[in-house]
């Protein structure tokens, strides 16, 4: 009998998953899949977390929900104070929600509302990166710079402007010193501005690492400085969106603190609350919160949903984990343990051209050509293949096509639970490799 399930395709049928061990998941006929990229990067501490597991239960013990119309409560606000002690300097205000797509629409509409309180209503454009992903809400689709995304949906989308990425793999040139090329890219932001003209840019937009679309390509060594430097001198927002870099994935556990720049507004998801429970934040700076309070003294945004006390147990208990374990330091380790075995096994591929990223989120390109850097044809479809062959071996991972520009390349991306073992990476790295070479032979 068929279901029912509206899902992301129509082709084809899924396993069932019943069960999670671990680092594992189990389907329906008992078979066990190496979560490798936690689902979405958001599996941080695996599937059977006992901890977690305690917290739910008794928070339902308690209290499962109370609309943030009437009422705040104890884990949103346990929760709200453990992110500020640990957020970037100036960072100052949680606002709870149900997701990273909401966290970033969350940030745009304060964008606009706070330049409205303080008297410059002319500010309502936001500038963006190419190939970036922001999430799938029509205001975060119109800033993400994907175009395979965009495209149908182009004519409901908000102008946003996008200037080049920081993908020092492809982009920097020959000749061109690491910090030479992070300064000409940054560049672009403030050539950009004063294009628009700077009285009427509210904000820019931009992922430390790059997740999803072009798979964890990281900001090179003073590249977000710059942006900050150019940011402040135009009077425009600093928005960092870390929904799948943030939360310990990098090692650290905002993204940003080893870039050493400090936003005026962060979003969080995916790893905040660890699958457990759909959550996400926006962190915005008292400056920010102090100009609603001053004026308006009202966000004109909400959703039902929002601080749900459930979902903030959950993340208060993930961030007990990640904290009382010590897995920062381990997503360390681990992460140079991992891009150690991946360089090991594809270093000398002829079809692998970079292998890129930070703590425990990796990203490995393809190429045609190692030597021109040329992309296989994205007809080929190799990132599907891939993803096919490797759920065939029991891995679960993330490969995307369209990393270049949205239709050339393919990568995969890597982002394993914390508590990884060094046995799974070897797990890992030998079922990625069955799969790459199962999909190159197809």
């Amino acid at each position: 009998m068929a279901g029912h399930i509206f899902g992301r395709s129509t082709k084809g049928t899924l396993p069932t998953a019943v069960a999670g061990d671990g680092c594992y998941i189990i389907d329906s006929a008992g078979k066990r899949y190496l979560d490798g990229s936690g689902g979405a990067a958001v599996s941080c501490l695996g599937h059977s977390d006992a901890g977690v597991r305690a917290a739910l239960h008794a928070q339902l013990d308690r209290l499962a929900f109370a609309h943030t119309g009437f009422f705040t409560s104890e884990p949103a606000e346990e929760l709200a104070d453990r992110l500020i002690a640990s957020a970037p300097e100036g960072i100052d205000r949680v606002y709870l929600l149900s997701g990273g797509s909401e966290a970033v629409e969350a940030a745009l509409k304060l964008a606009r509302q706070y330049f409205l309180e303080i008297g410059q209503p002319q500010r309502h454009r936001v500038i963006a990166r190419r190939q970036s992903y922001h999430g799938n809400t029509l205001g975060a689709l119109a800033a993400g710079g994907n175009l395979w995304r965009r495209a149908q949906f182009a004519p409901l989308l908000a102008e946003v402007s996008h200037i080049a990425p920081c993908y020092e793999y492809r982009d920097r040139q020959e000749g061109e010193s690491v910090e030479a090329y992070g300064a000409r890219v940054a560049g672009e932001l403030e050539a950009e501005i004063l294009r628009l003209g700077p009285e009427t840019v509210m904000a820019f937009i931009a992922e430390p690492v790059v997740g999803a679309t072009a798979g964890a390509v990281p900001a090179v060594p003073g590249y977000l400085a710059r942006i900050r430097q150019i940011c402040d001198r135009h009077g425009v927002l600093l928005i960092l969106d870390e929904v799948m870099c943030g939360m310990g994935r990098t090692g650290h556990l905002f993204a940003c603190a080893e870039d050493g720049v400090a936003p005026d507004m962060i979003t969080i998801a995916k790893g905040l609350g660890a699958g457990y429970q759909p959550i996400g934040a926006l962190l915005t700076s008292g400056r920010i919160y102090d100009a609603i309070a001053a004026g308006s003294g009202f966000f004109q945004h909400g959703h039902t949903y929002m601080g749900h006390p459930m979902a903030a147990a959950a993340a208060n208990a993930v961030l007990s984990a990640i904290d009382e374990r010590e897995l920062l330091a381990q997503v360390q380790a681990r992460g140079a343990e991992l891009q150690a075995a991946l360089e090991a096994r594809f270093g000398q591929h002829p079809h692998v051209g970079d292998i890129r990223g930070r703590g425990l989120f990796r990203g490995v390109e393809l190429v045609a050509d190692r030597e021109s850097k040329e992309a296989f044809d994205p007809g080929r479809k190799l990132h599907a293949k891939i993803k096919a062959a490797a759920m065939d071996a029991g891995l679960i991972c993330y490969p995307m096509g369209g990393t270049i520009d949205g239709q050339r390349g393919d990568h995969v991306l890597l982002a394993p639970p914390f508590i990884l073992t060094s046995d799974q990476v070897g797990e890992l790295t030998g079922k990625l490799a069955t799969a790459i070479e199962q999909a190159l032979a197809a």
